[in-house]
């Protein structure tokens, strides 16, 4: 950000010419450690909620809060969804540790600890102080300075020297790096702290690892050598009170593999669920020593850790595991790499840390669950010597390769900065959005995935049994893994960058949608009882956290999502997407069946036999708060999407039947779309004639976007004409971008045609920032490049550089006081702003040919 790199001043030119910051000090998020963020918000209340809304839904008010006490008070678990207790905004987040899968910790921008996600799905706040990394200066046999790299001043650990100036430092992100530069006050001495996951496009290995690098280059101003220290100090546990659960215990460990060698400490975290390791070590090179304290008090001053670092900038590296902790204690250990640094020269020093959580419960602890890196470092939970050495070896493997993915769009002088920045920034869901990512039982069979119903999947097995099963929450609030509405936008980031991942959650969806479950339970919106799941219907979400997902599916209360009607159409649009993106033919004939299913229960929807589906006068897709009702913008615009992708589907599959079916329904159902809503600039909201069905909606070109991505958008297979598409946009581009905010927080999802906001339901006055990703990429698909990047610019100069939401980019804010979900999924949708970009510089998968592929082998 402009202000924050200002004040970073001539760090910035210093940190421009250390290793690794090469090529990515022009984009990214940049920020001094002494800046404070302007404006503050807070977390959608009831409050905000007009009075109006709360009067209709006093009955929701009251059943929700029956369920939520007896969820959250008696039963003692948390809620998929608490409005009740939104997490309070704190601007501190940074870039995430860890690969994809294996748990998440967040490191701050002023280098704290400070979010845990180890436990699938769950997260914990907290910023542990103990966690830290510490400076010792040597010249000449004695210490001349000693540091804790942070700006806080905490009431334990009072023997260190806290309080860094953070005029002397920023921080730099593009994920999955980071930077930190620390300009020693009066020493003359520059570090630079990179920090590095293994999070790289098309890895399925390295990608999965529970691990992160940190390496400190070292640059020596003077005009005498120095000896340069960096302390790695760690807690047994994440700040939460089970740290004082006792029988957590540390011991050293040394690895050596192919001449390299490691060397630290494991932390050992002996909970009854889910117990885990961490390892905190470093690499021993040639005028590099590693040293040790095994176990140390953080609750106490640490005057004796202190000191010990002192005397001469090494520690003491007891021998021998430490005492299981009492109850009520707790514990924390440290790894020094130490090395002497000449004048005017610079040096390195590579440290790591490493969590092993192999086998997993989720809430419901009925099913045993192996994470992904399992496969390669083994479940016995003594893998973290292995995972530190590997990390440490590898590390510049894997920057070569993150350098490669992400050069092309750092070099390209026609992107703005800002892009660039949000396009790798916002990555960070990928692993940070309570994903976890498992491998199938090795006794698992067909049957036991799919039952009677699913045996269409030839290919399930086999995609399951290589790449695992993958899941992300739809966000850090919205406990619910997979959440099928919202991952329709994200999905772009999964099937461009991995996407093995993307083909193995449809197979997921796909199995679901053949099954159903008749449990009964009452919808908290409208207070009816119906079953938890319909036969030939997508499921809104694979599960709880909490609970057990992909056993039990759609957490989500709120609705019956059985009578929503995007769902459905959304599979169908990802299905050909990803069939168009990845050329896998296998993929696309299992998938057929279950398309023709979905299709033939979504045609009830189509009550007037005009081959366009009504919605129901509620609130049924993906606004769920946002009532539509007869034929709109946004479902009927995905239906006829879908239905074009059918035919096309049908062509390439050789299926002429459901070719002709589907092009008579398509050929009546664009002629009712334009009849019922094309008003002569844009699309209406929708048909019912109410005060707000002329609305202008943000996403009214939900479908084109779709199409668009698939190369579907002309020709033969155009559906909505050019022009009005074109004409809509710009409608959109003038009314709810420019004529909101004055252009400068992206585009409302609601605004009436005369330039006032609609403000009819709690969500159509906000701005989605995942939707409004989707919006520039359809701008950018139909030559309005300009207006894109302006509509996507206000979204993240709002989020990253106003409000402080760093690394937590919510799903909604309005244009004063309040935010709603931080941690959102949908914002992943940026990847689609990627795709249209490079197809239209040619760069995207040549269109398909479509050799056709016969349904049955």
């Amino acid at each position: 950000m402009a202000t924050a790199a200002a004040a970073a001043g001539p760090l910035v030119r210093r940190y421009e010419g250390t290793a690794g910051g090469r090529g990515v000090a022009a984009a990214g998020w940049r920020v001094c450690l002494a800046h404070r963020f302007e404006e503050r918000r807070q977390p959608y209340g009831a409050g905000d909620v007009p009075l109006r809304d709360v009067l209709r839904h006093v009955g929701l008010a009251l059943r929700y809060f029956r369920w939520w006490y007896k969820k959250t008070r008696i039963e003692k678990k948390p809620a998929f969804i608490d409005l009740l207790c939104a997490v309070p905004l704190q601007q501190i987040y940074g870039c995430p540790l860890g690969g994809i899968g294996g748990g998440t910790i967040t490191r701050g921008w002023r280098g704290e600890f400070c979010r845990w996600q180890l436990n699938p799905g769950i997260y914990h706040y907290e910023t542990v102080i103990a966690n830290q990394f510490t400076v010792c200066l040597r010249c000449k046999g004695q210490t001349v300075y000693q540091q804790v790299l942070s700006v806080e001043r905490p009431s334990t650990l009072q023997g260190w020297n806290w309080g860094y100036c953070g005029h002397y430092a920023f921080y730099h992100a593009l994920y999955p790096r980071a930077w930190m530069v620390y300009e020693l006050p009066g020493q003359n001495v520059v570090l630079t702290c990179r920090q590095v996951s293994p999070v790289i496009p098309h890895d399925y290995k390295d990608s999965s690892l529970p691990v992160g690098v940190f390496i400190w280059e070292v640059e020596n101003g003077r005009d005498e050598d120095v000896d340069v220290s960096i302390m790695f100090s760690l807690q047994n546990g994440t700040g939460t009170k089970e740290d004082r659960s006792g029988g957590h215990w540390n011991e050293p460990f040394a690895f050596e593999k192919q001449g390299e060698r490691v060397a630290g400490v494991l932390l050992h975290h002996c909970t009854t669920v889910n117990p885990f390791t961490f390892a905190i070590s470093a690499r021993e090179k040639a005028g590099t020593a590693v040293t040790h304290l095994t176990a140390f008090n953080p609750a106490g001053s640490g005057r004796e850790v202190w000191q010990d670092l002192l005397q001469d900038g090494r520690l003491d590296s007891p021998a021998g595991k430490s005492s299981p902790t009492e109850k009520g204690e707790v514990t924390a250990a440290a790894v020094c790499a130490s090395c002497r640094v000449p004048a005017h020269r610079h040096r390195t020093l590579e440290l790591a840390l490493a969590w092993d959580m192999p086998r997993v419960h989720f809430g419901s602890k009925e099913k045993l669950h192996l994470r992904r890196y399992t496969r390669f470092f083994g479940s016995g939970g003594d893998a973290a010597p292995a995972l530190s050495h590997h990390a440490l070896t590898h590390y510049e493997e894997w920057e070569k390769k993150i350098e490669a993915w992400q050069k092309p769009v750092l070099e390209n002088s026609q992107l703005p900065s800002w892009y660039k920045s949000a396009l790798f920034n916002e990555l960070y869901f990928m692993t940070d959005g309570g994903t976890i990512w498992v491998e199938l039982p090795p006794n698992c069979c067909a049957e036991d995935l799919q039952g009677a119903a699913g045996a269409c999947l030839s290919n399930l097995l086999p995609v399951l049994r290589e790449y695992g099963r993958f899941a992300y929450l739809e966000g850090q609030e919205y406990r619910m893994y997979n959440t099928y509405d919202v991952h329709f936008y994200a999905s772009f980031a999964l099937v461009m960058l991995w996407p093995k991942l993307q083909i193995s959650l449809q197979y997921d969806i796909a199995v679901t949608v053949v099954n159903e479950d008749v449990q009964p339970r009452q919808y908290l919106m409208c207070g009816q009882t119906a079953q938890v799941k319909l036969k030939n219907v997508v499921p809104h979400d694979i599960g709880d956290p909490g609970d057990e997902p992909w056993q039990r599916v759609n957490a989500y209360l709120m609705h019956d999502t059985a009578d929503w009607k995007d769902l459905n159409l959304k599979f169908v649009l990802q299905v050909y997407r990803d069939y168009y993106l990845t050329h896998d033919s296998l993929y696309l004939r299992d998938m057929w069946p279950v398309c023709q299913a979905v299709m033939e229960s979504e045609l009830k929807f189509d009550t007037d036999n005009d081959g366009l589906i009504e919605n129901g006068g509620f609130a049924d897709q993906t606004y769920d708060a946002w009532v539509v009702n007869g034929a709109s913008a946004y479902c009927g615009g995905l239906w006829l999407a879908a239905v074009c992708t059918m035919c096309k589907m049908a062509e390439v599959l050789g299926d002429t039947e459901i070719r002709q079916k589907y092009a008579d329904i398509l050929s009546k159902g664009k002629e009712a779309f334009e009849r019922m809503l094309w008003n002569g600039k844009y699309y209406n909201y929708d048909s019912s004639g109410s005060e707000t069905s002329s609305s202008i909606m943000s996403d009214q070109c939900a479908g084109q976007w779709f199409l668009g991505a698939c190369g579907l958008d002309q020709g033969e297979f155009e559906v909505f004409p050019k022009n009005h598409v074109v004409s809509a946009l710009k409608t959109i581009f003038e009314k709810n971008v420019m004529s909101f905010a004055g252009g400068t927080m992206g585009a409302v999802n609601g605004m009436r045609p005369d330039g006032v906001p609609d403000t009819s339901s709690v969500q159509s006055d906000e701005v989605w920032i995942g939707v409004v990703y989707a919006l520039a990429a359809t701008m950018i698909q139909e030559g309005l490049v300009e207006e894109g990047f302006r509509t996507a610019e206000g979204c993240y100069r709002t989020v990253w550089e106003r409000l402080g939401m760093a690394f937590q980019t919510p799903e909604a804010y309005r244009e004063k006081k309040v935010y709603r979900s931080l941690a959102y999924m949908r914002p992943l949708s940026i990847w689609s702003m990627q795709l249209a970009l490079e197809r239209r510089a040619g760069q995207a998968p040549a269109p398909l040919q479509h050799p056709q592929v016969p349904i049955h082998p």
